[in-house]
């Protein structure tokens, strides 16, 4: 299987590899264009975007597996991301981590079977004062409780 974007993707990716002075400084606005086109960054992909900036395909791998907004299989229509940094492990986002599983029946990393929600965990959201934190789409949500993550999983169901 190979990877090829749409037409205006394509216009896009060279549009931004022009304005840098080397291609591969490219990387992560062209690894965007690419995931905002297909929703997610697959292994072709990732050749193809190391092919068309003159490096190896695995620092591409490198960079979208350390970036948390790249997403490497599709995501749901909406992406729980929960916070799992220090001060939201030790206000107890393990827990409301262990509770949004077991009320998605998913585990970190996968996609409720209708496609409506991702679950991922990520280092930090920034968001510290509001511990145990997740973000919902970009929108922060915190401190996060088992009552008021219910709620919210409630309204994510009902608009998916």
């Amino acid at each position: 299987m190979s990877y090829a974007p749409a037409p205006a993707a394509l216009r896009k990716i060279e549009e931004t590899i022009a304005l840098y002075p080397e291609k591969s400084a490219a990387l992560l606005p062209v690894l965007h264009i690419i995931q905002e086109g297909s929703g997610f960054i697959s292994p072709e992909a990732e050749s193809w975007a190391a092919a068309k900036l003159g490096i190896l395909p695995v620092r591409v791998r490198e960079v979208v597996s350390f970036y948390t907004m790249f997403r490497r299989a599709p995501a749901g229509r909406s992406t729980l991301q929960v916070c799992h940094n220090v001060s939201c492990a030790l206000a107890g986002a393990e827990d409301i981590l262990r509770f949004i599983s077991e009320k998605l029946g998913i585990a970190p990393g996968e996609t409720t079977p209708d496609g409506a929600i991702s679950l991922v965990t990520v280092e930090c959201l920034g968001n510290c004062d509001n511990a145990p934190c997740l973000q919902v789409d970009g929108v922060d949500h915190g401190p996060a409780t088992r009552e008021s993550v219910a709620a919210l999983i409630e309204e994510l169901k009902a608009h998916a």
